[in-house]
């Protein structure tokens, strides 16, 4: 079975491990963590960082790329060099991966080939975000499957079928509407947020979760949460009132900035 353990969720720092449970190994969703907080939160979780077999970055925002450096060094030190996915366009865009690129190498991500790693099969796919390439992930191993899916303004056709029938689903759920129109942001940041590339709303995140209910589905974290244009039981008491309308018992939790969560 497939474990969903996040480390970090937000704006200021996003790293996300999918676990094989049968063997413990896994691979790193983003990392835009400082080196402490990944490995304390991987020791809280149980993961074994010495098991983490590849890092695969969604896009090339400092929140998500920001601490790969500092973790890599830190990995290199206990004897562990996983591999690095990122799309060439991400790499262009980002110093942290370039950095990472000179000293350890990154491999191409694209939507053409899906990764082997730690077990798992992760097939990427293009979310809708204001930058040249952005994926979410549909992760498969032994007849399970969990998906994942932040930084999109919307759900591409795409992004929805590769979300459909998993039993873990990590779904982005970032602001609440009359929270964001009414809030501090300057208008042209409000606009963005809220664009078809900024990230989806509460409201949107419910839509689609209703859309992707099956049998199959068993736990959801809502993520990305915004500190200053949400709260965190205003988007979990949305997911789940989504699902109460369905009549279906799938578990919401949230995807937190400052401390682990588990979805097994």
């Amino acid at each position: 079975m497939l474990k969903l353990h996040v480390l970090a969720s937000g704006s200021r720092g996003n790293a996300c491990v999918v676990e094989n449970a049968d063997t413990g190994r896994g691979v790193l969703i983003d990392c835009g963590v400082c080196k402490r907080d990944f490995f304390a939160r991987c020791d809280e979780s149980g993961i074994d960082p010495a098991k983490i077999d590849s890092i695969l970055i969604t896009h090339e925002h400092g929140d998500h790329t920001k601490g790969i450096g500092v973790v890599m060094r830190g990995l290199a030190k206990i004897g562990r060099r996983p591999a690095i996915y990122a799309a060439p366009e991400t790499l262009r865009a980002s110093k942290p991966l370039q950095e990472a690129d000179d000293a350890y190498g990154v491999q191409a991500l694209s939507t053409e080939h899906l990764v082997s790693a730690a077990g798992l099969s992760v097939f990427p796919f293009p979310t809708s975000h204001d930058t040249d390439v952005s994926f979410g992930f549909r992760i498969e191993a032994n007849g399970d499957a969990a998906g994942f899916m932040t930084d999109t303004g919307i759900v591409t056709s795409a992004a929805h079928a590769h979300l459909e029938n998993v039993r873990l689903l990590a779904l982005e759920s970032n602001h609440d509407e009359k929270m964001l129109r009414e809030g501090p942001y300057p208008y042209a940041i409000k606009q963005r947020i809220a664009s078809d590339t900024g990230h989806l709303s509460n409201n949107q995140a419910a839509e689609e979760l209703v859309a992707l209910l099956s049998d199959r589905l068993e736990a959801v974290a809502a993520m990305h949460i915004s500190e200053n244009n949400n709260e965190y039981d205003l988007a979990k008491r949305n997911l789940q009132a989504a699902l109460a309308g369905e009549g279906h018992a799938a578990r919401v939790v949230c995807g937190y900035q400052g401390r682990l969560t588990t979805l097994a």
